[in-house]
């Protein structure tokens, strides 16, 4: 998987008509959101601003008024043969007075993303995985401690007769880490695995 290092852009033109492709990077629909209301207050004469967001467990698709399944889809298509991941696609379309029929647009808006993919640079996605962890009150403060000093994100805590902490980690380094921790804390936790985040649709 591949992650954008930067914005990135290109425009085409069929039929007279100008398709501007964007790339994003992202880390939420929110900011997906935010992006696009920026890109149509820039583009106020533009007849449609369609969209595909593919981000983790939150992706979207959106024609803004052209036939159903002729622009969005073709975007979210190319994303998903580049294999990018955390990415916001946008073709802005400055109508030119003839129109393309939906194979034409089909082919259009998937060449405008197309076009901006080649002129991105893209980032390998080392692969993440989560870990579910349970241990005593007491060990919670050293176990953190121990995530900070790996890079390892808490994303939720749980307290009940025991604490849950559920980690992020690089796949890699999972087997150390809990090896690590095991040793840290003389075998007083258990691991399993968290949850299989949310498929992309």
């Amino acid at each position: 998987m591949y992650q954008l290092a930067a914005p990135a852009s290109a425009e085409i033109e069929v039929k007279k008509s100008r398709f501007i492709g964007m790339l994003f990077a992202v880390g939420s629909r929110a900011e997906a959101q935010l992006l696009l209301a920026a890109q149509r207050k820039q583009h106020p004469g533009a007849c449609h601003v369609c969209w595909a967001l593919v981000c983790d467990g939150d992706s979207g698709l959106d024609d803004d008024g052209e036939p159903s399944g002729t622009a969005a889809k073709p975007m979210y298509n190319v994303l998903m043969h580049k294999d990018l991941m955390n990415v916001l696609a946008v073709v802005v379309r400055y109508w030119g007075g003839i129109k393309l029929g939906a194979g034409g647009l089909t082919r259009a808006y998937g060449q405008a993303i197309s076009e901006a993919v080649k002129n991105a640079d893209l980032q390998p996605v080392e692969p993440q995985c989560e870990r579910r962890c349970v241990l005593q009150f007491a060990d919670e403060s050293s176990l953190r401690r121990l995530c900070e000093q790996q890079q390892i994100t808490v994303l939720d805590a749980a307290y009940a007769d025991a604490v849950t902490l559920v980690l992020r980690m690089k796949q890699r380094q999972a087997e150390a880490f809990e090896e690590a921790a095991r040793n840290l804390l003389r075998g007083a936790l258990h691991f399993s695995r968290a949850p299989t985040p949310r498929k992309h649709p």
